[in-house]
């Protein structure tokens, strides 16, 4: 039987936009996910620090998998609403993306997200919602 994390793992290599990020799974729990991302020069923006795109797409894939590893990996759902606020640019390293469901109904899966950089430093939060698609 696979690990949960092998699942997921497998999940992430089934998503091209993900796998050319770099995404990787970290950790996961009952709510919750855990991704990184590693800082690569093509993930700069002109300011020399990780695209704000990036780090807003691995905190929505970060609640996305926390779905997908609650609900099972065949259960379809897509993003309804994503707020990211940034506190710390991201210059070197690593992106952690840390999500847990806080609402988890029968059509809405709302998530929060905390962003840390590789010192464990907050460099921002996200709330984002999806909505669980039919089967």
């Amino acid at each position: 039987m696979k690990s949960a994390r092998t699942e997921l793992e497998e999940l992430m290599r089934t998503i091209p936009f993900n796998e050319a990020l770099g995404m990787k799974v970290v950790e996961c729990g009952k709510d919750s996910v855990t991704l990184s991302c590693k800082l690569r020069e093509d993930l700069r923006n002109v300011a020399g620090v990780l695209h704000g795109g990036v780090t807003a797409s691995v905190a929505d894939a970060a609640v996305r998998f926390a779905i997908a590893y609650k609900h099972g990996r065949q259960r379809k759902a897509a993003t309804v609403e994503l707020k990211v606020n940034y506190f710390l640019p991201i210059s070197h390293g690593n992106l952690f993306a840390e999500a847990r469901l806080i609402r988890d109904g029968a059509k809405i899966c709302v998530g929060e997200v905390k962003l840390y950089d590789d010192q464990k430093r907050l460099a921002g939060a996200a709330l984002i919602t999806y909505m669980l698609l039919p089967a």
